[in-house]
């Protein structure tokens, strides 16, 4: 238990001080010389339009992630970073969008109930409640914010503006922006606000990009998906419906979850377990309404009505369904203790990503998820998790 860890450990400190270290100091240099060099050469405007316009789709693939390491090698290299105040303008720009979506749709009570808390979310610099709940799902508010972005973008690097260094991001973005560089941040959160709003409602009003808006076919596709209409699954009863773990491991509160969407709630209640087997089993009686193709993630609205989203590990959409095997179809009816999906734990963690899965009630406005027991604790299969009461 001493010995085996310690000295496995020794050939990776070496390697990754002797060879991978310098490689990657290497590479970081190479990409923040290329990023330097967009962000102060000649066209450095148009660099800041394509980056502001693209921003927002890294975020929806992943690929942001990159972005930390160029802004903290620039930050040593150049004393600042230029592409800070860009991230911040998008997340502004997309939350933008959603609110506009939101004014719109403000009498719907399910879309007010979805859009208005990613709204408050992007300003805070978390979009991926924005993006995946309103934008990139009806394109226009998507396309709005993208546009807003990459004029907020082009004008914040063509007036140099630059931050000491990173963090959150949205509209406290602006504490990390250089003292004499506030003003003019303050006029590009204003175009990352006015432009994407103003896009939304033409783009809304003259139908262009919005053809998943008005295509029924397809907003009952997106319905299926995502979450069953109130009227399709109107709970049959309105005794507490037990919630059984889908999973074998180590049970924690959901806000120690390490993705900070999850964290703060605003997907939905419910706990978070560290799976010690790599097999998922149903936690309820329930009809399968949402398997994503990479079978990384799951969603089940039980017979009473309780809609249940199951994410195993985070960001493993990116292994793009390597070590994933799912033995039901969407639309398929469970039982309790049903097997739903293998996967291999070595395969995720491997790829260095954690394995840590969110078990969360999304149709938070018609059940509350109670939780009695005290975490962190070990938990089997099948055991009881939580339980479902109906507001």
């Amino acid at each position: 238990m001493i010995f085996v860890p310690f000295l496995s450990l020794i050939p990776a400190l070496i390697l990754a001080h002797t060879v991978l270290g310098p490689i990657g100091w290497t590479i970081g240099q190479g990409l923040s010389a290329v990023v330097l060099a967009g962000l102060t050469g000649p066209v450095k405007w148009l660099f800041g339009a394509i980056f502001g316009a693209l921003y927002a789709p890294f975020v929806i693939t992943g690929l942001h992630h990159m972005t930390n390491a160029i802004d903290t090698q620039l930050i040593a290299d150049a004393g600042g970073t230029a592409l800070w105040p860009m991230i911040a303008l998008s997340n502004i720009a997309q939350g933008s969008a959603v609110f506009a979506y939101y004014f719109m749709h403000r009498h719907d009570e399910r879309e007010a109930q979805i859009s208005l808390p990613a709204t408050i979310s992007a300003y805070l610099g978390v979009t991926e409640p924005a993006l995946f709940g309103v934008n990139v799902k009806y394109i226009y508010p998507f396309v709005a914010g993208m546009i807003g972005s990459a004029l907020a973008g082009m004008l914040s690097v063509t007036f140099n503006v630059t931050a000491a260094s990173i963090g959150i991001g949205g509209l406290p973005g602006i504490l990390s922006i250089q003292p004499q560089y506030m003003l003019p941040f303050a006029g590009t959160m204003l175009v990352a606000i006015v432009v994407p709003m103003l896009l939304t409602f033409f783009f809304r009003k003259a139908g262009l990009f919005t053809k998943t808006e008005d295509d029924a076919t397809l907003q009952e596709e997106f319905v299926a998906q995502e979450e069953a209409e109130f009227v399709s699954h109107e709970p049959v009863t309105f005794a507490p419906v037990e919630i059984v773990s889908p999973l074998a491991g180590q049970v924690k509160e959901l806000s120690q979850a390490t993705d900070p969407v999850f964290a703060s709630g605003v997907m939905g209640q419910g706990l978070v377990i560290e799976p010690s087997q790599g097999e998922l089993i149903s936690p309820v009686n329930g009809t399968v309404t949402v398997l994503f193709p990479t079978k990384h993630a799951i969603g089940i609205v039980s017979d009473e009505g309780v809609e249940l989203l199951i994410h195993i590990g985070m960001d493993t959409v990116d292994l793009d369904g390597k070590g994933f095997e799912s033995l039901v179809t969407q639309g398929d009816h469970v039982t309790v203790g049903q097997k739903l999906i293998r996967f291999d734990i070595d395969v995720i963690k491997a790829a260095g990503l954690v394995t840590e899965t969110p078990v969360i009630i999304t149709n938070q406005d018609a059940y509350a998820a109670t939780i009695t027991g005290t975490y962190p604790t070990t938990i089997q299969a099948g055991a009881a998790l939580m339980v479902a009461t109906r507001i």
